[in-house]
């Protein structure tokens, strides 16, 4: 794994920060989960840079009130909607980055859709489908930055759970959602190694921040989430940090199959690590994709 950047940035540096001096006029972006919270920050600072930025949401509505300069539905669930979002898209000019930020986190029950646990469909498949769709449309420089989380260290101690994917055999919520934030570090760590010179791929922890998500959690999960945000959870700028440093900033143009945290290269999981695992889920991913 590579060592530490150096960055001039860490764990409290905001998106704003990262990218002070940064010129984007001209580079176009694809988003995932622009309508609010770490995509909403990272959008607008992405355009305050300069950069055209292709919101996604579940509806076009949603994408359209969040600002963006295109508005496109894409409901990571639903793998038609997100194959009509790639067809939208594959019509436009080339895209200089993808940030898959949109997720789903710790639903209380079992959810299946298509004989795939919720969390794993949205956060890992839905991205899958949208970002192999469009790598033909990616400019020789491109960046794709897939937003995972520390929660992925919550999977099985063997990682991916070939043997149950749909949940149906156990289902805890923090352990499905890992195994969802496990996988996003395993699709970057692959894409990394299949993408062309000139075009990277890493995942990030954004860093424990309130935001939306935590409308999943038990009453009292939640209540603890909003307690303690002011002294321990970053805010919504702080979180942006990350995603946005690794899609734009000069220093990040090389650093690809990395895991980032705080603004700099960070060390995942060991299964995160695992190149024979991420190759698997990947030739796994695709099979479940050609069924879908």
């Amino acid at each position: 794994m590579r060592r530490r950047v150096g960055s001039d940035f860490g764990y409290s540096s905001t998106a704003m920060e990262v990218t002070e001096g940064v010129e984007l006029t001209g580079r176009r972006f694809v988003l995932t989960g622009c309508s609010s919270g770490l995509g909403q920050e990272t959008q607008r600072v992405l355009q305050h840079r300069g950069a055209t930025v292709v919101g996604l949401a579940r509806s076009e509505d949603k994408a359209k009130a969040s600002g963006a300069d295109e508005a496109v539905a894409c409901e990571l669930s639903e793998p038609e909607s997100v194959r009509a979002c790639v067809e939208v898209l594959r019509g436009g000019p080339p895209i200089d980055g993808i940030i898959a930020n949109a997720g789903i986190m710790a639903l209380p029950e079992l959810q299946q859709r298509y004989g795939l646990e919720l969390q794993l469909l949205t956060n890992h498949v839905g991205h899958f489908i949208l970002i192999t769709g469009l790598l033909d449309r990616l400019s020789e420089t491109a960046r794709v930055v897939v937003v995972s989380s520390r929660a992925h260290t919550m999977a099985p101690k063997e990682g991916i759970p070939f043997d149950n994917l749909s949940g149906e055999r156990s289902y805890q919520p923090w352990v499905a959602y890992g195994v969802s934030k496990l996988a996003n570090v395993l699709f970057a760590r692959e894409l990394a190694r299949r993408l062309p010179e000139g075009q990277v791929a890493n995942a990030l922890h954004p860093g424990v921040i309130q935001t939306h998500l935590i409308r999943h959690l038990p009453w009292w999960q939640s209540t603890v989430f909003r307690a303690a945000g002011p002294l321990f959870l970053k805010s919504i700028p702080e979180g942006a940090a990350t995603q946005t440093w690794a899609a734009a900033h000069p220093d990040t143009s090389s650093i690809t199959g990395e895991y980032l945290q705080d603004c700099d290269v960070g060390t995942s999981s060991p299964a995160g690590q695992d190149l024979e695992l991420a190759a698997r889920l990947w030739e796994t991913t695709e099979g479940i994709v050609a069924e879908l």
